[in-house]
């Protein structure tokens, strides 16, 4: 979790203010809790159903429960010429189904939900578990119109075939001309 207000981060630089920043590294300012990691392994365990114990590191995680991985994205609002910015920075511990071929070609594919949603699209990248995209898009829309609406990342390999392999999504709420990063859990696609 991580406190996006500036006294959060005391004596840092305004990112807001400076895009010569965009490649260091935000994590260093982020603690990250996996579900698993919160309770210690070697004092759990649990029966299986012959009754026998087990410790939870032996236990395979679903689909439901692995980590896909997170998408870096940072968003401004200009009001003057009613423009939503919306940069694609990178995904980072992205992973794949085996299914897709070892290193196969990645890109993010935006979604802004309007009535008539807006689809945009990054270019494709070779797999890689941090994968960096560093792209803007503008589009001319009402502050009004987006604050009701989602606006929804897939992340889809090209090669060797196209397939969404995760998904992810923020509200457009609280969007102002204050330059905001954020990161987003990349989830498995919906059915």
């Amino acid at each position: 979790v991580s406190d996006l207000r500036p006294s959060a981060l005391p004596g840092s630089l305004d990112v807001s203010r400076s895009m010569f920043d965009l490649r260091s590294p935000p994590h260093r300012f982020m603690k990250r809790y996996d579900s698993v990691s919160s309770v210690p392994s070697s004092t759990s365990s649990r029966k299986d159903s012959q009754g026998s114990n087990r410790s939870l590191d032996t236990i395979t995680l679903s689909g439901d429960e692995r980590d896909f991985g997170r998408l870096n994205v940072k968003l401004c609002y200009v009001s003057s010429v009613e423009q939503i910015w919306i940069t694609v920075l990178h995904c980072k511990d992205l992973s794949w189904p085996a299914s897709c071929g070892e290193n196969p070609h990645i890109c993010v594919k935006g979604i802004l939900t309007l009535p008539k949603p807006v689809h945009f699209k990054s270019s494709a990248k070779e797999g890689c578990s941090d994968i960096e995209f560093m792209e803007t898009f503008v589009f001319a829309i009402k502050l009004q119109s987006l604050q009701a609406v989602r606006l929804v990342f897939k992340i889809q390999t090209q090669t060797p075939r196209k397939k969404t392999i995760g998904e992810c999504s923020l509200a457009l709420r609280e969007l102002s001309s204050q330059e905001s990063s954020h990161w987003l859990d990349i989830s498995p696609p919906s059915k």
